[in-house]
């Protein structure tokens, strides 16, 4: 048999409670006909002060769990999932924005697929009247969660769900507030999970919102960045870093330019590109070697990678790593040269005037070039610290050398193991 329970969060929802409970009762024929055997009901009153839970204790068929204070949306379902009985577990909002009547449709497709997560989308075409504002914010952020999971996906802060009860431990810990869904969304894409969407409608509430758009938005965009980056910091910073590098080489090159047209003094705009120039590359490299290192550290952590964007895989398994204490050591070394010719130079006679130009080259060299050193390191130490486990299980049993075809996982230490 396959349970789906149905789990209600309200605060203060005595207007529309008891008309989303008769609706989530009401489809249970339906939901036989998909798939479902049983429907149970839960409805988690977060420490309502009007009279929400006093409908809900009226109501038939429908399981009450009291909050003594108001702890959150997110908290509420988290509580209702503990509670739930079923192999499915569903959720929706109090206020009649979605519609239960999609229950069997996300179901039938979880049946179906066999997704982890079905989403309702209110933003994959079918009808909605969601307020301008906020469609654009949600179409936002389901292009963040997109951009920094390298996984399409319409819909990232639906708030009607259905999903197995057995993904929970992977998806743990959601926050307490109302971005528990984004989270959810963002977590499951990187833990590789099935997430399947069925477009739904989407209504205006009963009663007044409690979502601020700009609070709970800010609130949405940091949560779906430090989920992100918690599994893929490479991704995001990486395509930082890379981004403020391809700024600083458009300067460089306008510079250059300048240099060739007989162009030898700037002015007040042309200083102010030249150190952004400098800041962007020594922040370019700094934002991809400390996200290149984060990746590490989450291998580490997870004991597997699970980074496998084409993006990260590029920067993180072409090797760099190799290279980056060369190129760093290269690097203070043409900083000290130059540094030591703009010394000579000087005490011949060249006016500060033209010296400060080669100083501020020469510094910006040393800070990108011990920036390198740095990271070279620090991904050695880390490096054999991830595959420690199975270097030592590789000697144990007599092997000679690493498999070819784990080098790459291996990373770094593996490949020195394997050439010893």
């Amino acid at each position: 048999m396959t349970t789906l329970s149905v789990v209600i969060p309200a605060w203060n929802e005595e207007d529309g409670i008891v008309d989303i409970m008769t609706r989530v009762l009401s489809i249970a024929p339906d939901l036989h006909a998909a798939g479902i055997d049983d429907l149970e009901l839960i409805v988690v009153d977060d420490g309502s002060s009007d009279g929400t839970a006093q409908l809900v204790e009226a109501q038939e068929d429908v399981r009450l769990i009291r909050h003594a204070r108001n702890s959150g949306y997110g908290a509420a379902l988290k509580t209702g999932f503990a509670a739930a009985q079923g192999e499915l577990i569903g959720f929706l909002d109090a206020d009649g924005t979605y519609p239960p009547e999609s229950f069997p449709e996300l179901s039938a497709k979880a049946l179906e697929t066999d997704a982890d997560i079905v989403i309702g989308s209110r933003m994959a075409g079918a009808d909605s009247e969601m307020p301008r504002v906020r469609w654009l914010g949600n179409k936002i952020f389901a292009r963040l969660v997109s951009v920094i999971s390298a996984e399409n996906i319409t819909d990232s802060a639906s708030g009607m769900r259905v999903f197995k009860k057995s993904i929970l431990d992977r998806i743990y810990p959601l926050p307490d507030g109302l971005n528990l869904t984004p989270v959810m969304s963002t977590r499951a894409l990187h833990e590789n999970m099935l997430m399947v969407e069925v477009p739904i409608c989407y209504s205006e509430r009963v009663g007044r919102s409690k979502l601020s758009v700009t609070r709970d938005g800010v609130l949405f965009a940091q949560s779906i960045v430090w989920t992100a980056l918690n599994y893929n910091p490479a991704r995001i910073l990486g395509m930082l870093g890379l981004g403020a590098l391809a700024l600083s080489a458009l300067i460089a090159l306008g510079i250059v330019i300048l240099r060739l047209q007989g162009v030898t003094t700037l002015g007040a705009f042309g200083a102010f590109m030249l150190f952004m120039g400098l800041v962007c590359a020594v922040a370019g490299v700094s934002l991809l070697t400390l996200g290149v290192s984060f990746n590490y550290f989450v291998a580490l952590f997870h004991g597997r990678a699970v980074a496998r964007d084409r993006f990260t895989r590029t920067i993180t398994r072409t090797h760099i790593d190799q290279y980056l204490g060369w190129i760093g050591f290269t690097l203070v070394g043409l900083a000290i040269v130059l540094a030591v010719v703009s010394l000579v130079l000087g005490s011949q006679g060249w006016p500060v005037s033209r010296l400060w130009f080669y100083y501020l080259i020469s510094a910006c060299l040393a800070l990108i070039g011990i920036q390198l050193v740095v990271a070279y390191v620090q991904m050695q130490v880390l490096d054999a610290l991830r595959v420690r486990e199975r270097l030592v299980m590789d000697d144990l049993q007599g092997k000679e050398q690493v498999k070819d075809e784990s080098r790459d996982e291996l990373g770094l230490a593996g490949r020195k193991r394997a050439a010893v």
